[in-house]
């Protein structure tokens, strides 16, 4: 029986009954790495010798009884964790020898959990861009279309996913990290809500692994079923175990409901700042659709929702905030002289991108405290509704872009080229206030391409979007492997 493409809930279940074991999954999912990954690229450093002992060790454990959520079952990691004793890079050059002493908080839960973890995924250059290529490990490929992007920066662990290498794998989502390239390979992905998951080891190379208190980035869970999202997610939720954790434990409520006809979801498919894509909208439209016949109550607008012009704005300050913390002095200062030159009517993308990367800390309260209404606002919004679906971006996958200048990147919406960064304004959408979001699977585009849709749900509910992403994937299907 060829398991690599089998969940993790069905693993588990073959591994409680003795149907397989861990090493004959392990080494069944090595050999698909070995023999498929080189079209893909998406294992960037396999750990092989270490994943089979730890699926020796696994069985060896069940056989005294253990029933650990995840134990024997092959997983991977995102380059940018630390893992003990392999490279953690970033995809940056200088970096390519640096060894971590130590795992990444959430690396030590997985192996807690009884997972055996196969490797590490590709990732873009300090993950900052929307697919997944860097100078050490060269470019990962769409398992579904190898001449275009899967995505980034978690591009690589949705490619592995969608090849069949491993049944789950963590990543990071700051601006759609999680979901995009869930979207582009017809995957599973939740960005949980902001502080839920700890950091701690989520790190660029040879920065000290504190336990920090992030702004915007998350981490969180991606699979191939709604289901192994929520069992992951059950493993990498809580705090820090050096700060909050010393004092709490983190207890998820349940899903706000059971059945499909019970939820009530706003809709939207159109943002100010840029069009969505026919593929993209048609999936959107395919979930609304679902929706309404399984009885849910529907509705496409809502005048409770937070400005979403305003809303991208907010984002593009937060997220470019940081962007230049260790830049030269001479650079900071050209940046605040046009930054200085910008007109005060001017409110674009480009401009607050451009006011954010020189933001004083006076001025970056005030944006924070513009955000607090935003989320006073989603609050609102989210006692009339239970989960918010919308695109992710508004394209499928598109073609490498390797252009080494990335604002000039154009992304090709239906004929019409439009700025490359701008596409980011969808995921923005639940990372600037800090909601969850679940990216789901909703079917091809006319080229064949996976399309998905995130759903957005109210602040630390992750289980909501959750279990309507488990209820849609039973009225319109799920993952499809690569043809």
């Amino acid at each position: 029986m060829d398991w690599n493409f089998r969940t993790a809930e069905e693993l588990g279940a073959a591994l409680r009954t003795g149907e397989v074991t861990s090493a004959q999954l392990t080494d069944e999912a090595i050999s698909g790495i070995e023999r498929d990954d080189k079209a893909v690229n998406a294992i960037c450093v396999p750990d092989f010798d270490r994943a089979r002992a730890a699926a020796r060790d696994a069985d060896e454990a069940r056989a005294r009884g253990d029933v650990r959520p995840l134990l024997g079952i092959p997983v991977t990691v995102k380059e940018s964790y630390n893992v003990a004793g392999l490279p953690t890079t970033w995809g940056m050059p200088p970096h390519r020898d640096y060894l971590p002493a130590e795992d990444a908080v959430q690396v030590s839960r997985l192996k807690a959990a009884g997972a055996v973890v196969l490797g590490k995924t590709n990732v873009p250059v300090g993950l900052q861009d929307i697919q997944s290529f860097n100078g050490i490990y060269g470019t990962t490929n769409n398992p579904w279309d190898h001449g275009r992007t899967p995505g980034g920066s978690s591009g690589g662990s949705a490619a592995a996913l969608a090849s069949g290498f491993g049944a789950l794998s963590i990543g990071s989502d700051l601006a759609g990290s999680l979901r995009t390239p869930a979207h582009f390979c017809g995957v599973y992905a939740h960005k949980p809500t902001i502080g839920l998951a700890a950091t701690r080891g989520m790190v660029s190379p040879t920065a000290p692994a504190l336990p920090t208190e992030l702004d915007l980035a998350v981490v969180g869970p991606m699979a191939r079923t709604a289901r192994d999202l929520t069992l992951l997610l059950d493993v990498m939720a809580g705090p820090d175990p050096l700060t909050f954790g010393v004092a709490h434990d983190v207890t998820l409520p349940p899903a706000r409901h059971d059945r499909l006809g019970d939820f009530r979801v706003l809709v939207l498919e159109d943002h100010p700042f840029i069009p969505t894509g026919e593929a993209v909208r048609a999936g959107v439209n395919r979930v609304a659709d679902a929706l309404a016949d399984g009885g849910a109550h529907v509705e496409r607008g809502s005048r409770l929702l937070p400005d979403l012009a305003e809303a991208a704005l907010l984002y593009r300050q937060l997220l470019f905030s940081g962007a230049t913390a260790h830049f030269p002095v001479e650079a900071y200062e050209q940046l605040q002289e046009r930054a200085a030159r910008l007109d005060a009517d001017d409110l674009s993308l480009d401009a607050a991108g451009l006011r954010g990367m020189v933001l004083s800390h006076r001025d970056w309260i005030e944006v924070t405290n513009r955000r607090e209404v935003h989320r006073h606002g989603w609050r609102q919004l989210f006692a009339r509704f239970d989960v918010v679906v919308c695109p992710i971006t508004p394209t499928p996958a598109f073609p490498h872009d390797h252009h080494p200048d990335p604002l000039e990147r154009r992304i090709d919406i239906d004929g019409v080229k439009h700025p490359y960064f701008d596409q980011l304004v969808w995921a923005g959408l639940a990372t600037m206030p800090g909601l969850p979001a679940t990216a789901i699977p909703t079917g091809r585009s006319p080229q064949g391409l996976p399309v998905g849709v995130q759903l957005i749900g109210p602040m630390f509910e992750d289980r909501t979007p959750l279990r309507l992403a488990e209820l849609l994937e039973q009225s319109i299907g799920g993952f499809q492997a690569p043809k």
